[in-house]
């Protein structure tokens, strides 16, 4: 992949696809206009990567409606990029191929955006892929079970509230809707397996269960549905509930179409041309932004130092577990082998580790920064330290320069 060069591109091009390949840089016109009309207005700020992030995200917050969206969604295109080629690399029997991973995590940027607090002094970049990873591994490990799974396992295991969403997604009307589900609930008092109720290979019930559904669903349509409706046989009963398992399947993972395909019906024009257009905002923002810069770069300063102590706190055991967990990427049950333990012992002498990291970057942020240290402060402190673990530990020397 080619790196972009100069803040014009960076805040104003996206990644597009050949196959599953990187073919090009695609620029936005309106993108490319804005961020010249900005340096134009502030030529000084023209290598000032972290100032426009700011300017940007602080033009968000304010006007949400504004180009300052689609700029942070380009500025991130590579770290999503690498997010999703390390991600599906992990996911090796997924069908979902690299393309299709960087489109899930993009599609999900709305999540970076309401979950950044740049008064906890980390990155976006960092936040960003710590949140793209998370969401993409938890999509990844959804889908891993929804596509080995039978009709059968994903109907039991199935919410009604989940199928009633499924089938008003497939644009069926309510009468259907209604027998559909009743079907459903009729399929589930019934059929039992006798494999374990976790797996996901449940075979196809027997016909004398069929029946018996079929017996059921006859009865219970008389005061349960209005209209009642005709009998159904075994053969009906089945054919709707393999369309309800269809209509699960597609409404939970849904096709993804490239942000740079063609529009339907038309032979040129792409999504990426629907982008809002441009609008102004003041110098005052701009003013706020950079003071925000340099706030940011002092609390991150000060971040480090803080986990670089934690990390010096713990004992010769646990740094080198920590060391070979995050540096060289070992399962717990590597380690535990290397050091001739078990692995739950590596498993608690990681927790324990990462908790008192965790209280410890908390009570700096509750102290320093005054942040009222709520369940989702604490979740967000904690995609944070994870990630900053992983790039410590791969580059523990630059990290450790910027902390001295």
């Amino acid at each position: 992949m080619r790196p972009r060069q100069g803040i014009i591109e960076i805040f104003s091009t996206f990644l597009q696809f050949d196959a599953d390949r990187f073919r090009a840089w695609v620029s936005d016109p309106h993108l490319r206009r804005s961020m010249q009309a900005r340096l134009a207005q502030s030529p000084q700020m023209e290598a000032a990567e972290n100032y426009w992030v700011l300017y940007w995200y602080k033009l968000w917050q304010t006007q949400p409606d504004s180009l300052a969206k689609a700029h942070l969604t380009a500025y991130l295109q590579e770290v999503c990029y690498w997010t999703a080629h390390k991600t599906s690399a992990s996911f090796a029997s997924s069908q979902y191929t690299l393309s299709d991973c960087f489109q899930m995590a993009i599609a999900r940027f709305d999540k970076v955006l309401k979950g950044f607090n740049p008064q906890l002094g980390y990155g976006f970049k960092n936040y960003a892929s710590a949140i793209f990873s998370s969401v993409l591994k938890d999509l990844l490990r959804q889908q891993q079970e929804v596509d080995i799974s039978t009709n059968w396992s994903l109907l039991r295991r199935l919410s009604q509230k989940r199928l009633l969403e499924s089938l008003q997604n497939a644009g069926l009307g309510v009468d259907v809707i209604n027998r559909y589900v009743l079907a459903w609930n009729c399929f589930k008092t019934l059929y039992v397996p006798t494999q374990p109720t976790g797996t996901r290979q449940l075979p196809k019930p027997e016909s004398e269960t069929w029946e018996a559904i079929a017996k059921l669903y006859n009865q219970e349509r008389i005061t349960q549905l209005q209209p009642s409706g005709t009998e159904c046989n075994a053969q009906t009963l089945e054919k709707w509930l393999v369309a309800c398992a269809k209509a699960a399947r597609s409404y939970l993972y849904p096709s993804l179409v490239s942000i740079d395909a063609p529009k339907p019906g038309q032979e040129s024009g792409a999504f990426l041309d629907d982008l809002g257009s441009f609008e102004q905002d003041n110098y005052l923002n701009e003013m706020i932004a950079v003071e925000e810069q340099k706030k940011q770069q002092s609390r991150q300063t000060q971040m480090q130092a803080v986990l670089a102590e934690a990390i010096a706190k713990l004992d010769s055991q646990a740094q080198t577990i920590m060391q070979m967990y995050y540096g060289q990427g070992l399962t717990q049950q590597e380690i535990a082998k290397a050091i001739d333990t078990k692995q739950y012992t590596v498993s608690r002498r990681l927790t324990r580790a990462r908790e008192s990291m965790l209280l410890a970057l908390a009570k700096w942020s509750q102290e320093t920064l005054h942040i009222t240290l709520t369940s989702e402060v604490l979740n967000n402190i904690n995609t944070v330290l994870e990630e900053w673990l992983q790039v410590h530990y791969r580059r523990p020397s630059s990290l450790m320069e910027s902390t001295s």
